[in-house]
């Protein structure tokens, strides 16, 4: 197997503090991010069949449901739900050992189980490639610059030189969170490091075309229509080379809705020549809020963009954020809020 570049991030004095609190059996619960996308539940049932082999008693909360286009991913049977097994999560929190929150860095990302594991007197350990991290965590694997926490668990998985533990599953696991978070390899985030760690997964098991069918083949004909809807709502400001997309809860209602439906769609608007920031609207009578993704090239801060206006916050070039205003205000609220931002 091919031998894998360890980054500076990852000094001797953490991975030996990691390697320490590993050494014997321990009860450890994993939490991705609120809503998890792929590199979320990838890397956390990865890091748990990995946790698992070394005979640790490993659980993956999440906290709440997610796509159903992830369920297949190895170890997802047995991922609880802390909205629909609350009881059982909060004693699980209470009573580990370690807790690891992988693909966020601030506990307002999980809601009500934040309040859990902030109480909760196990030790916390933040892995994470999101800027600006929140200082909650007794031990921080946070690399922004890195493309997805998959690749980052895989880092640290060779750093503690536990590589046999990657048999095909957890493989299978890593490269799902590294097609979905890179935007399949063409984000700027990828580098000649991500490539090497992607092929040694593949040759570990990862079916690369298999899990690209599951991820992006997989659409159901409603998706579909709503994507149809997505693109004929489209406007465009060509003065602020911006592009978006607004979807209104008739129209999702009208599609028949699903939690993950309107993946990917923000992209769209990138793909459009001159284009610099695509957004997407998306209301939720539910949460009674609009929710907001943003997709942007170049020089275009969209997480600072999403941190003024929007409450979100993220990556350079790809952030989310909400409104709490109705959909026609947002509409107008955003385009003010863009105007003040570029000028």
């Amino acid at each position: 197997m091919p031998t894998i570049a360890i980054f500076v991030f990852m000094t001797d004095a953490k991975l030996s503090q990691l390697a320490q609190w590993l050494a014997k059996p321990l009860h450890i619960v994993i939490i991705p991010h609120k809503n998890p996308d792929g590199d979320a539940m990838g890397s956390c049932l990865a890091w748990q069949k990995v946790l698992q082999q070394f005979n640790h008693h490993a659980l993956v909360i999440a906290p709440n449901s997610y796509p159903t286009f992830l369920h297949w991913l190895p170890g997802n049977e047995n991922v609880i739900n802390y909205e629909t097994e609350q009881e059982n999560a909060e004693s699980l929190v209470a009573n580990a050992d370690l807790i690891f929150t992988l693909d966020f860095n601030t506990l307002k990302r999980i809601d009500d189980l934040g309040v859990c594991v902030s109480s909760s007197r196990a030790k916390k350990i933040m892995i994470d490639h999101h800027q600006e991290p929140d200082d909650y965590a007794d031990l921080m694997f946070s690399e922004p610059s890195m493309g997805s926490t998959c690749e980052l668990v895989y880092h640290i998985i060779i750093g503690l030189q536990k590589q046999q533990y990657i048999d095909s599953d957890v493989a299978t696991c890593l490269y799902t969170g590294i097609l979905t978070d890179t935007g399949s390899f063409r984000f700027p985030s990828v580098t000649p490091t991500t490539h090497r760690a992607v092929a040694d997964l593949i040759e570990r098991g990862a079916n690369h075309s298999d899990i690209h069918d599951r991820i992006k083949d997989s659409a159901r004909p409603d998706r579909l229509k709503l994507l149809g809807t997505a693109l004929s709502n489209m406007t465009f400001l060509a003065d602020y080379n911006t592009a978006y997309i607004t979807l209104s809860q008739e129209e999702l209602d009208r599609c028949n809705y699903q939690k993950g439906d309107t993946e990917g769609f923000v992209n769209y608007g990138l793909s459009i020549s001159g284009i610099q920031l695509a957004v997407i609207m998306t209301e939720s009578k539910k949460e009674n809020i609009i929710k907001m993704s943003f997709r942007s090239k170049g020089e275009f801060a969209a997480n600072t963009f999403a941190k003024t206006f929007f409450e979100g916050g993220g990556h350079t070039n790809a952030a989310g954020g909400k409104s709490d205003k109705s959909l026609v205000e947002t509409e107008k609220y955003f385009k003010a809020a863009l105007k003040t931002f570029l000028n």
